[in-house]
């Protein structure tokens, strides 16, 4: 996926949209500050995720800045509610690649850092997509579009590495410093290079 827009002008809308949600559901929040607040929280804890590659979600970071605000007895539902009118924002700013949808139904098993609470290059995140897999990494290839995240993090966890170059900063220092074992400029490419491989 890429995004359509720049993202701060959709942040900022969608926070909005939150912060009414919270609001038309009965929390006494004002919605600009909270809305600055909760940007700083997500903003921090994106620092924090980048260090230790621990997964959460925006669920938690809107749950722990109610509760320091006051708001103890917030059920998930509400956060829930609040939070899909945040997401009908965002998500309508993400394009799907146009060979992603055909490329992933061939896969038959995907795992995302949501889903495992890991993030890449975490080791965790390929051990558990080995496990379910139930083959070792020196049969198993990791396709992905960031170098150090996925590219790099396949390689210490033992397996092949494809980087989609299609929207790679190709200036960036880390391509001299991380080398893929194979460079795509799509996802159509993968099923051939994958029987290439066997």
């Amino acid at each position: 996926m890429y995004a359509r827009n720049p993202w701060p002008p959709i942040e900022a809308r969608a926070d909005r949209t939150f912060a009414k949600s919270l609001r038309d559901q009965g929390l006494d929040i004002k919605p600009s500050e909270f809305v600055r607040e909760f940007r700083t929280r997500l903003k921090e804890y994106y620092i924090q995720r980048d260090e230790d590659l621990f997964e959460t979600s925006y669920l938690f970071v809107a749950r722990e800045l109610l509760r320091d605000k006051g708001y103890h007895n917030v059920t998930e539902a509400i956060l829930r509610s609040a939070l899909d009118r945040l997401f009908a924002v965002t998500q309508a700013n993400w394009m799907l690649e146009s060979d992603a949808r055909s490329t992933l139904k061939i896969l038959d098993f995907i795992l995302t850092s949501a889903a495992c609470s890991y993030r890449k290059p975490h080791p965790r995140i390929f051990e558990l997509a080995l496990v379910h897999w139930h083959i070792p990494a020196s049969e198993t290839a990791m396709v992905g579009d960031t170098l150090e995240a996925d590219v790099l993090g396949a390689q210490k966890a033992g397996l092949y590495s494809i980087w989609i170059t299609r929207r790679a900063n190709l200036k960036s220092e880390d391509v001299l410093r991380i080398q893929p074992d194979l460079s795509l400029p799509t996802l159509a490419g993968i099923p051939a290079a994958l029987k290439a491989l066997r």
